[in-house]
């Protein structure tokens, strides 16, 4: 009777332990919502009260509904917002007007209506070096960091964020190198091999683990004395001659005595709508879709590179003070909001970033504002919506309505160097990625840097007058920087003058 009873009781306790656990854990956490991309977008548009929105237009020229490509019709509302005078009407004519009125002016219609606001409180990352590798990139030794950023996400244990980066140094540097963050997928450049020695121990235990595993397989190696499991990976005589062609990107950095780190921004956020209720913007949304306000993936990859910056804050082998970010295409849209939001990053590249970037949302030529409120509307704040919308509570808005443009964006960037890329379309860089847009932006933008005592494109800033210059020929002698190159849609041809350019005016001497 007493062993039934102890085993009442101990049931008992267990259940009552479960049901305490229920009640204070998963109990008091929301449930993961679980939205299509379609699902997410539809839920948004309700939120704004959005009945219609316009389609955005082909990229193919020669669909019926394809992006137009007539410049007579491309600007539509010429006149862009102000960049030196308040929403009072006050002229902004000293760098103090500029830092303490009307910057930030900007900044919360940037982050209310395009980008998306940063939350309150996002929780802490903690870096953590999971492998430190000693490899050649070229002729250059170097040092190579695989970083691990973990999310603290105590508050909702439902999602995991773990930011993945890889920090590379040249391994003979006398001191602190300036670095180049760069969007993309990171990877060891050159991992390191056994040597001859450590492989044949390695292959010799392997073959003892296979035939531990399986006696029969000592009849197979007997078989075949010589061959060896483990075999070196192949990799590139870093003393062989060189190839034809030029040196690629990071080697050009590590042969000018920078380091670069690669950050992975879909370890980040997810770049699609089903992925908005995870990752980063997920997390601290505890599972739940957006508000019309909350920050967009742009948003959110800009926030995982100033967290990476955190550590590199903190690595010996790092010039903090000399940090630039760098992306083409979607990320070079990352790369210039980054570089906006963040003031603590010295410089950027900003390779092919279209329209989000650093296009004008108010021009009409190849990408649309519609491109963005339909297809990737997760890039940006739910509010962005707004201004591809036929039907709403509101009415029909354009990209006309914004408050603000993307000559502004640049200038939040100034007084720090900002270099911008672009390719040609016969090469891949496509008409719709509207350079023009792009480079009247530029111009608009230099008014703010001259303002602060830097030096922009070294011409008026009458976005509307001022002709693009001939492909390959660089703007290369002030703050603001601006190279369209011959190739396709990358930026990789210009960094042999972004170094340079770079290390001008950072004063940063060659190795």
């Amino acid at each position: 009777m007493k062993r039934i009873l102890l085993v009442i009781l101990t049931a008992l306790l267990v259940l009552g332990g479960k049901a305490q656990e229920k009640k204070s854990g998963a109990g008091d956490i929301p449930p993961l919502v679980t939205f299509t991309a379609a699902q997410d977008h539809e839920d948004m548009m309700k939120q704004l009260g959005i009945t219609e929105l316009r389609p955005g237009p082909s990229g193919n020229e020669s669909d019926p509904d394809h992006a137009n490509y007539d410049e007579t019709v491309a600007n539509p509302c010429p006149e862009l917002p102000d960049l030196l005078k308040t929403k009072k009407g006050k002229k902004v004519t000293t760098p103090e007007i500029w830092w303490k009125e009307r910057r930030p002016e900007i900044l919360e219609d940037f982050e209310r209506e395009v980008y998306g606001r940063l939350p309150d409180r996002i929780p802490e990352v903690t870096w953590t070096v999971k492998i430190t590798d000693r490899e050649f990139v070229g002729w250059t030794p170097v040092i190579a960091k695989q970083l691990v950023g973990r999310v603290d996400n105590s508050a909702y244990p439902l999602i995991d964020v773990e930011i993945s980066m890889m920090l590379v140094v040249p391994a003979n540097a006398k001191g602190p190198v300036p670095v180049l963050m760069m969007f993309g997928r990171p990877s060891f450049p050159a991992p390191a091999q056994p040597s001859s020695e450590d492989l044949e121990k390695l292959n010799d235990a392997f073959r003892a683990m296979m035939i531990a595993h399986d006696p029969a397989i000592k009849e197979i190696l007997d078989r075949y004395p010589a061959y060896t499991p483990i075999t070196r990976a192949s990799m590139a005589n870093p003393f062989a001659p060189r190839g034809q062609g030029e040196p690629s990107p990071t080697e050009q950095l590590l042969a000018a005595g920078w380091g670069y780190a690669t950050i992975d921004p879909n370890s980040i956020q997810a770049d699609n709508g089903t992925g908005i209720t995870r990752g980063i913007i997920g997390l601290v949304n505890k599972g739940q879709p957006r508000k019309p306000d909350d920050w967009g993936a742009l948003r959110a990859w800009a926030w995982g590179a100033a967290r990476g910056l955190d550590y590199l804050e903190t690595d010996t082998l790092v010039d903090a003070t000399r940090v630039g970010i760098e992306g083409v295409s979607r990320y070079g849209k990352a790369a210039l909001v980054t570089l906006a939001f963040e003031p603590r990053f010295a410089m950027g590249l900003i390779g092919s970033s279209g329209k989000g970037g650093l296009t004008l949302h108010r021009r009409n030529f190849g990408e649309a504002v519609e491109s963005l409120t339909g297809g990737e509307y997760y890039w940006m704040a739910g509010n962005y919506m707004k201004y591809g919308a036929e039907k709403a509570t509101f009415g029909r808005k354009t990209g006309c309505d914004l408050p603000v443009d993307s000559h502004q964006l640049l200038a939040l960037c100034a007084p720090r160097l900002a270099f911008v890329s672009y390719g040609i379309p016969e090469k891949g860089d496509a008409k719709w990625l509207d350079q023009k847009g792009s480079w009247m932006a530029a111009v608009a933008a230099g008014t703010v840097y001259k303002l602060l005592g830097a030096r922009d494109l070294g011409i008026s800033n009458n976005y509307m007058t001022e002709k693009m210059p001939p492909v390959n020929t660089g703007m290369l002698d002030g703050e603001l920087a601006w190279r369209q190159h011959d190739g396709g849609h990358t930026d990789a041809p210009n960094f042999k003058h972004f170094i340079p350019w770079a290390n001008k005016l950072l004063k940063q001497k060659q190795p």
